[in-house]
C-alpha cells in the first residue's frame, strides 16, 4: 500500500514539474511543424503545365528541368512548398501563395531551404527524402519575434 501511495505520489510531483515548466515556456514563441507526402504514380498523372505555372517560380522551373528525373524534382519541390504551408499556416493565417514559398538549394541536388516572398517573420528548418515511389518533406517553422 505505501508503495502504491509512494508511486502516486511521485507521478503528481511530475506533472505539477511539468505543468511548471510549460507554464514557463514564453507565450510569444511559436513552433509548427509540417509534412507532405507525395506518391510518384499518382503525381505523374495530375502534373501538367498549367499546375507547373500556377505553383513554381522561375528558378524552381529551371531548378527541376535540368535533370533526367524533372517529375521526381517537382515532386521534391511540391512536397516541400506543401509541408512550408501547412506549417506556416498554423502560426500564421495572413494569405500565402504557392509562388511566395520557393524552395531552392544551395547546388544541385543539395541541402534545400526555403525563400518566402513576403515579410518574413519564421526561421524554417526543410528536410526532403524520397525512396522509391514516394518523396516527403517535412518541416519545422518558429516565428522570430
Amino acid at each position: 500500500m505505501l508503495t502504491v501511495a509512494l508511486i502516486s505520489w511521485e507521478c503528481q510531483e511530475m506533472k505539477n514539474e511539468i505543468r511548471t515548466l510549460i507554464d514557463a515556456l514564453p507565450a510569444e514563441e511559436h513552433f509548427a511543424v509540417g509534412n507532405d507526402l507525395v506518391f510518384l504514380p499518382d503525381f505523374q498523372k495530375t502534373f501538367n503545365d498549367v499546375f507547373k505555372r500556377k505553383v513554381y517560380t522561375e528558378n524552381e522551373i529551371s531548378y527541376c528541368a535540368q535533370f533526367d528525373q524533372a517529375l521526381l524534382r517537382y515532386a521534391s519541390t511540391w512536397a516541400a512548398k506543401e509541408a512550408t504551408y501547412k506549417a506556416i499556416k498554423q502560426i500564421d493565417s495572413s494569405t500565402l501563395s504557392w509562388k511566395m514559398i520557393e524552395i531552392v538549394r544551395e547546388k544541385n541536388a543539395g541541402k534545400p531551404s526555403v525563400i518566402l516572398h513576403k515579410e518574413n517573420t519564421f526561421k524554417i528548418s526543410l528536410s526532403i527524402s524520397h525512396d522509391g515511389d514516394y518523396v516527403w518533406a517535412v518541416v519545422l517553422v518558429k516565428r522570430n519575434l
